[in-house]
């Protein structure tokens, strides 16, 4: 009896070691994914929202007209 306590007490020192070893891996990996996230927001989503605003004011920079006039809806068939 004495001898199945002590094999069960190593068995569960055995899996608790391997329970915070997979704990640990596991916030490698959150920690990973959450700075993923960071910079796919910071090098995509943001330049993707900020284009629609600076392009317009880019092109009135370099003097090219951004709208279409009355006249070019006449070669369109329109």
């Amino acid at each position: 009896m004495n001898e199945q306590l002590d094999r069960i007490e190593l068995k569960l020192a055995e899996l608790e070691g391997k329970i915070d070893l997979t704990y640990q891996s596991s916030e490698k990996v959150r920690k990973y994914m959450l700075w993923t996230g960071i910079v796919t927001v910071a090098l995509i989503i943001i330049p993707l929202l900020i284009i629609p605003f600076l392009l317009p004011a880019f092109f009135a920079a370099e003097g090219v007209s951004t709208g279409m006039s009355p006249d070019s809806f006449s070669n369109l068939g329109f």
